[in-house]
């Protein structure tokens, strides 16, 4: 049995941080965990190739309030899965796109806001 820890945040609160995120920032990363301790290897993976890129990104840990992230982040990407990247308040994609843009070569023109 797994634990889920019970959300401080309420589903409108978690919606309002998403949307403030998505909006006030060039390039932001929804991610599970923080920059100095990803909590997951595909959100390590995202953030590697971002910091490749980029010196400044902003990072969302989602893991306060990981279903009510889910669901919010849904409302604008259609995808339910973390991690999310936005750049220009447009949806990018998760690690795996990242990692396709980069092997074609197209990462650091798609994050250059």
């Amino acid at each position: 049995m797994a634990f889920e820890p019970e959300s401080d945040l309420s589903a409108d609160e978690v919606e309002s941080r998403v949307d403030d995120a998505i909006e006030n920032n060039e390039v932001v990363l929804f991610m599970k965990g923080n920059e100095l301790m990803p909590q997951c290897g595909f959100s390590d993976r995202a953030l590697t190739l971002i910091q490749q890129h980029r010196d400044d990104y902003e990072t969302v840990d989602v893991l306060d309030a990981l279903d009510e992230y889910r669901d919010a982040l849904e409302d604008h990407s259609g995808w339910e899965t973390i991690p999310q990247t936005y750049v220009d308040g447009e949806f990018v994609g998760g690690s795996d796109i990242l990692v396709e843009l980069d092997e074609r070569g197209e990462l650091a023109e798609t994050l250059q806001a």
